[in-house]
């Protein structure tokens, strides 16, 4: 995939563990484990709001696009 969430960096930035941000974001920890390793499917605006806030970022600081060379050319 082409999208690179960067969460557990921004995590790491401030210092803080999955189960705090769980509990400011309101979300579970497995969810938020899911969504920090990538392999969720998508992510809901108010709960990137949340995280942004609880991490004091921007959404780009945890989305990063990153050219995929394994997809067909157009």
């Amino acid at each position: 995939m082409a999208i690179v969430i960067n969460l557990d960096v921004m995590m790491a930035k401030r210092k803080m563990s999955l189960n705090e941000l769980s509990r400011q974001v309101g979300i579970t920890t497995v969810n938020l484990s899911i969504l920090k390793t990538g392999k969720a499917k998508g992510v809901r605006f108010d709960t990137l709001e949340a995280i942004c806030i609880s991490l004091e970022c921007q959404p780009g600081d945890l989305l990063e696009y990153k050219i995929d060379n394994m997809e067909p050319d157009n």
